[in-house]
């Protein structure tokens, strides 16, 4: 997987803990954390490790703009936090909320900074 199809699946993950949360607070159950979260969390936070180490490479060489590696840095954190907050539905919804959209945000920008990284190369 490359650095675009990472983002990609690290951006989906977020819409997933969005509805997931939505629907543990409709179904309104706990759930098992070594069945159901531990898993899913192990699997997500050692592609985010990846992904981290990759973009921080890629802020390096490509200087892009509105991107800063003290963001990919907190970002990581934020997203391996609420990544399993999205499994419990007494997690406080504003702040939850406002953690996907700051990691959407800075998804997106990644995006956009690779494609326009392509563009330079042709």
């Amino acid at each position: 997987m490359n650095l675009k199809e990472k983002t990609e699946r690290l951006l989906a993950v977020c819409k997933e803990c969005l509805n997931r949360h939505t629907q543990m607070r409709e179904l309104d159950r706990e759930p098992d954390f070594f069945i159901e979260v531990k898993p899913y969390a192990d699997q997500y936070h050692e592609l985010l490790d990846e992904w981290t180490a990759e973009v921080s490479e890629f802020i390096k060489v490509a200087k892009p703009k509105y991107v800063h590696p003290i963001q990919i840095e907190s970002l990581n954190d934020s997203m391996k936090q609420f990544i399993i907050q999205s499994f419990y539905k007494k997690t406080g919804k504003k702040r939850f909320i406002l953690s996907i959209n700051s990691a959407e945000y800075t998804f997106k920008t990644i995006l956009d900074a690779l494609a326009i990284e392509k563009d330079k190369e042709r």
